[in-house]
């Protein structure tokens, strides 16, 4: 088999591998947290700006504790991402198959609630029983939230499909009659449920969010939080995105549980008082390395090649597109680079547009594990945010700094590409015009 063959075959994998059910409802599921997500960053933000004095003065305002409405919008946002997890995968799986998804997400949530531990420990020492411990319905609960998400989505949708449940006469109003149609599979999940809890509680002294956690979700997490884990998360977005898939969705839906994890377990040290900056506890490959620093002008650091397209650009079709492009691209939407250029499958543009992300990954893992910048807590940054602005607003000057280094070598490297792209665009161009003006003067010798 040739090389070419093998890439085709690659590509025609991780096609079918991104139109998987699960995969797409994890993918569109997670899409469906950016709000909450957001939102609880831009609160975060202002309780946090990395500002010299704002705090000071901002307490001299409101008192010393003026930062705990803005923290009680992320205790009600990132610290319930495992619930906002298990309804939205449930619903946008359920969907695309045309049950009720409604139903079947509110019947998630409650299998994952029971699946919860029912108590925690104060500060005091004592046991506080009839809660919902945040402890678990954050970061720590994703993967088991997910899992529950699929459990559910498979089931449901069986039973609609094949008709198991309770049928109820023609003449029951259709709400009333879906409420009757989910009794058999909510008796699945409850019962499921229960058994998973008592196995755990009586065997292992535990709970399933607790055992996942310790059993898969945290080497998941070591790993995604590891240079070589980097290296594969950016390097295949890139590859997949030259290939016409759309790297960062299907990359993005496999690990982004798990790098929001890492950013929220940041943020946890930081609630608990410790500082991130060479902190070994610390993770540092968060998403916002892979949203804000290694994809700035969108995905393969395209921002470098259009500040490169501007010493470079001297065919009219180059420079046209460069235009057109240059003010989306300021805002991380790259598009019409990526489908106009184009960049899919251009031979020109495939070595920078891996190598350029990762260098740029490299350089942002290195200064925040040298302590130049700090590890990335659970701000984050509306990922329209121009770069530059970005870097400063999620780790002040050192953050700006490193996107400015970032977007400087990207330039460098796309450089001699773009100008190999331009020749051949110019080349084709001379032939067009070679072409027109030989038509024209055959016209004009028919002509009497």
């Amino acid at each position: 088999m040739t090389k070419q063959e093998l890439f085709d075959k690659f590509i025609e994998i991780m096609g079918e591998f991104a139109q998987i059910r699960a995969v797409a409802a994890l993918r569109d599921g997670f899409i469906m947290t950016t709000p909450f997500t957001i939102c609880g960053s831009v609160f975060l933000l202002l309780a946090n700006l990395p500002v010299p004095g704002y705090a000071e003065f901002m307490a001299s305002l409101f008192g010393t504790d003026w930062t705990a409405p803005l923290n009680a919008v992320a205790g009600g946002t990132f610290s319930v991402l495992a619930l906002i997890v298990v309804l939205s995968i449930t619903y946008k799986f359920v969907e695309n198959e045309g049950c009720d998804a409604m139903m079947a997400s509110i019947l998630a949530l409650s299998t994952f609630l029971i699946l919860m531990p029912p108590t925690i420990l104060s500060k005091g020492g004592e046991t506080v029983a009839d809660i919902i411990p945040k402890a678990w319905v954050g970061s720590n609960g994703v993967i088991t939230a997910i899992l529950v998400a699929f459990f559910v989505s498979y089931v449901f949708c069986y039973c609609e499909k094949n008709h198991i449940g309770i049928k109820m006469p023609d003449a029951v109003p259709q709400g009333v009659a879906k409420a009757f149609t989910a009794l058999v599979p909510g008796m699945i999940f409850f019962t499921c449920a229960s058994v998973l809890y008592g196995l755990c509680h009586y065997i292992g002294a535990t709970t399933l969010p607790e055992l996942i956690f310790k059993v898969i979700q945290t080497p998941l997490q070591g790993l995604s939080d590891s240079l070589a884990g980097g290296t594969v998360i950016v390097g295949l977005q890139s590859i997949l995105f030259w290939a016409g898939i759309h790297g960062p969705n299907v990359v993005g839906g496999v690990v982004s549980p798990l790098l929001i994890a890492n950013s929220l377990d940041n943020q946890h040290l930081i609630d608990m008082g410790m500082t991130l900056v060479n902190n070994p506890e610390a993770k540092i490959f968060t998403c916002q390395i892979n949203d804000v620093f290694v994809k700035s002008g969108g995905c393969g650091l395209t921002l470098g090649l259009l500040l490169a397209g501007i010493f470079t650009a001297k065919s009219e079709q180059l420079s046209s597109l460069l235009k057109m492009a240059f003010v989306p691209g300021l805002f991380n939407i790259n598009e019409p680079l990526i489908f106009g250029l184009p960049i899919v499958f251009n031979p020109y543009l495939l070595v920078p547009f891996v190598i350029v992300p990762l260098i740029a990954m490299f350089i942002t893992y290195g200064a925040i594990a040298s302590g130049f910048m700090a590890p990335f807590s659970a701000v984050q940054v509306p990922w329209t945010t121009p770069p530059i602005i970005a870097g400063f607003l999620l780790d002040g000057w050192q953050g700006a700094v490193v996107q400015i280094v970032n977007l400087a070598i990207a330039t460098v490297i796309y450089f001699p590409f773009l100008k190999a792209q331009d020749r051949a665009f110019l080349k084709e161009e001379k032939g067009d015009a070679e072409a027109i003006e030989e038509t024209d003067k055959a016209e004009a010798a028919i002509e009497p």
